[in-house]
């Protein structure tokens, strides 16, 4: 057991976020995305790829200089909504989305109506964070969901 968990802080040592600023880092980023909406989780792709690409901020997870990871957040009239959460397959269960939550939240100019939509498997994540969910489950794009708001 010990060996286990000194050799996953050994990973998350080596996890960087980085604020996405250059076209070839969107590249990567929609790279990823299209791995695990698309082709993992059958998301349709006019549903995964929106208008808000370009007025989004975008983070790119590397784990010793190889991508693995992204989310966005944006404005909306709700409050500042954190999306596109994704880690590679191969990368999960590493610390990796931990290290993409904090660096988006650290990101964010206020923290007051910060909310996201969970998929199921992802609400404890979230709530190690502070974020309750709210209301019922919901459908989007083909996949349960929860609300869950920064509290």
């Amino acid at each position: 057991m010990l060996g286990t968990q000194h050799k996953k802080e050994e990973s998350i040592m080596a996890v960087k976020v980085v604020k996405v600023l250059s076209g070839k880092q969107l590249d990567t980023i929609f790279s990823i995305r299209q791995t695990v909406f698309v082709d993992e989780q059958r998301v349709d792709p006019t549903l995964e790829y929106d208008k808000f690409e370009e007025t989004s901020v975008h983070f790119l997870a590397l784990l010793e200089d190889e991508p693995v990871g992204t989310a966005r957040w944006r404005r909306t009239p709700n409050g500042i909504k954190l999306e596109r959460f994704a880690v590679l397959q191969s990368y999960r269960n590493r610390g990796i989305g931990g290290e993409i939550v904090q660096a988006v939240l650290d990101d964010l100019p206020s923290q007051e109506n910060v909310y996201l939509h969970s998929q199921l498997s992802a609400c404890s994540l979230y709530e190690r964070f502070g974020f309750k969910p709210e209301g019922d489950q919901f459908e989007e794009a083909g996949i349960v969901h929860y609300k869950m708001v920064l509290k």
